[in-house]
């Protein structure tokens, strides 16, 4: 759940990648952009390099912060203090745009207020950034109009994941960044898809075009397009199924394009559920790990073998088109879900092609009302919300009018994370992306080039704590953490904080994700994988 709802809608990009050009003011939070989103970080590199400003907030030095006015380097599971003390700069020195504030928000009283919380000497002892960085960062992003703000899972991944983005929410609110070009609140998306799915119900708690579930409208609404009976009840989000798995609440799985044994958090836990659910289909395009756990396999096509579209992170939904036919048995998603769907019911799925479930896309969700195959074919896609036929499609969300009428000011407080170091676990581990792999490299690790690229996971760690344990760069060391261990090799390198190593997850020889938390956000449900206490030894020392 990487887009979690803001003061002022869905989790989507507000902007387009295009306005990337340009913006005068970046301020990205919670993102490796350049190693994660490759080409949305080329963009902005291309855009500071023709003027604009950027700011990079990492608690780990990234390949970004090269080319940032401003580099950032704060404690992980910090991000609320560090925005929150960014807000009050702005207010303390007249930087916010009064008027905006006056006609297109509510709750800025309450807002102001919370402020007081936020001084400089409590700011800079949780963030460990001096104050005057949290005054450049304000000033700078205040007032090189209009400023854009990105973030990905280094913002989301918390168990205070919800506070964080309604943090990045009030900067924008409070300086007017929002409903115009080149500014917004810009959440990045990690596949070529994720948006399209989440766009098209694969969310526990909305229907389609995020529709709520818990509406008895939007229940009507749907029991009627699809004559069947629907539950009132939102869904589990994945840590909750799993754990419904293990307890022995949810008795069969069908899993679609995951591979949760390597990149789901607290990874032994899973790989206990796995083994207990009494019936699970894997629907993939090679095996994994987790399809060995698999009752039935079913090989799905990719996306050069089927017709269909993809909705990117900027909400723009494209054709794909078949190049090649499908692979040995293997058949495209909506096919095979459309024949179990016959087989178990006595009406429905009567699909015999790509378009036919789009036009049934457009008379039940608004927000793609007007994106038809037809108009899909002459244009290079089209940005939801695009209600009618004859609708151009949305480039930046919010102009003139919020979607729940006024933008909301969220008084906030630091929580902080929900596992802390100890004397057994004196270190905290962030996990990162690579440039060269996707989540548990499923695919990529069949690309011969891509591993010479990358070969292996390392345990980025710095050179003070590596010499207090006698570590030297290259070495394999033992990582433990309240739930897992694993081997991994050393990587001496003050690219991290003292007291803060990162790990990438992409590697089953060492599974990154055997050490990460799952507790949980509660309102998002999304599991603190970007903070867990570990310790680190020589696996010479090891019994």
């Amino acid at each position: 759940m990487a887009g979690l709802v803001t003061a002022f809608g869905s989790g989507a990009m507000t902007n387009s990648i295009q306005e990337i050009d340009n913006t005068a003011c970046f301020f990205n939070i919670g993102t490796n952009t350049t190693h994660a989103h490759p080409i949305i970080g080329h963009r902005i590199r291309r855009a500071v390099n023709n003027g604009a400003k950027l700011i990079v907030a990492n608690p780990k030095e990234i390949e970004l912060a090269r080319h940032a006015d401003l580099f950032i380097q704060h404690q992980p599971g910090s991000d609320v203090v560090l925005m929150m003390g960014m807000a009050r700069v702005i207010l303390e020195e007249g930087l916010h745009d009064e008027a905006f504030i006056a006609e297109r928000t509510e709750n800025f009283a309450a807002f102001k207020e919370s402020l007081a919380e936020f001084t400089p000497e409590y700011v800079t002892e949780l963030t460990g950034v001096p104050w005057a960085q949290i005054q450049a960062a304000a000033r700078m992003y205040a007032t090189n109009t209009p400023s854009a703000i990105y973030y990905a899972m280094g913002i989301t991944q918390h168990t205070h994941g919800t506070d964080n983005v309604m943090a990045t929410a009030n900067l924008a609110l409070l300086t007017g960044n929002v409903g115009r070009a080149s500014a917004g609140v810009n959440p990045l998306r990690g596949q070529n898809n994720v948006q399209g799915a989440c766009d098209l119900g694969g969310l526990p708690n909305v229907y389609p075009g995020y529709q709520k579930v818990a509406d008895p409208n939007m229940q009507k609404k749907f029991e009627e397009a699809w004559d069947v009976k629907l539950s009132p009840e939102n869904g589990l989000t994945h840590v909750e199924i799993f754990n419904a798995m293990y307890e022995g609440d949810i008795k069969a799985m069908y899993l679609v394009g995951e591979n949760p044994l390597l990149t789901e958090a607290n990874a032994n836990h899973v790989q206990e559920a796995l083994e207990r659910v009494e019936f699970l289909v894997v629907q993939d395009l090679f095996m994994s790990e987790t399809a060995a756990y698999a009752h039935v396999i079913l090989p799905a096509a990719s996306f050069a073998e089927k017709d269909g579209t993809f909705t990117n992170t900027e909400r723009r939904a494209q054709r794909v088109r078949q190049a090649i036919p499908p692979r040995g048995n293997s058949r495209p998603d909506w096919w095979i879900t459309a024949q179990i769907g016959q087989r178990m019911s006595d009406h429905g799925f009567d699909f015999n092609a790509p378009q036919e479930i789009m036009a049934e896309v457009n008379q039940v969700t608004p927000i793609y009302g007007g994106i038809t195959y037809e108009r899909l074919e002459d244009v290079n896609g089209l940005q939801w919300p695009c209600p009618t036929t004859d609708h151009p499609g949305t480039q930046f969300l919010h102009q003139g009018k919020f979607a729940r009428g006024k933008g909301h000011f969220s008084p906030l407080h630091y929580k902080p994370p929900f596992e802390q170091t100890d004397d057994d676990y004196p270190l905290l581990l962030t996990t990162d992306r690579s440039l060269f792999h996707w989540h548990s490299g499923s695919m990529t690790h069949r690309v011969a080039g891509l591993d010479v690229l990358n070969s292996e996971e390392l345990l980025l760690i710095h050179p003070q704590d590596a010499a207090a344990q006698g570590i030297a760069d290259g070495e394999m060391v033992a990582v433990a953490s309240r739930r897992g261990a694993l081997s991994v090799r050393a990587k001496v390198t003050d690219v991290c904080l003292p007291g803060v190593v990162s790990m990438t997850f992409h590697f089953p020889e060492a599974p990154t994700n055997v050490l990460t938390s799952s507790a949980l956000d509660p309102v998002a449900k999304i599991p603190e994988t970007k903070v867990a206490a570990v310790r680190i030894e020589k696996l010479a020392e090891l019994v």
